[in-house]
């Protein structure tokens, strides 16, 4: 997997194995947005379902 940073998505979350570490944006080209609310009304009622635990550290 080639890790090229997409700069139209925006990601400091380093524990997700499709965080670019030496920057803040995510590998992918697109991203999958959930929520885990029936009537979401705040951003932490949304997620980022792409999201893979990164086995290693950065």
């Amino acid at each position: 997997m080639e890790n090229r940073k997409n700069p139209s998505i925006c990601c400091s979350v380093e524990q997700c194995m499709h965080n670019l570490c030496t920057e803040h944006f995510c590998t992918l080209d697109q991203v999958h947005i959930d929520t885990h609310e029936s009537d979401p009304s705040q951003k932490e009622c949304v997620d980022c379902a792409s999201f893979i635990k990164r086995q290693n550290f950065c």
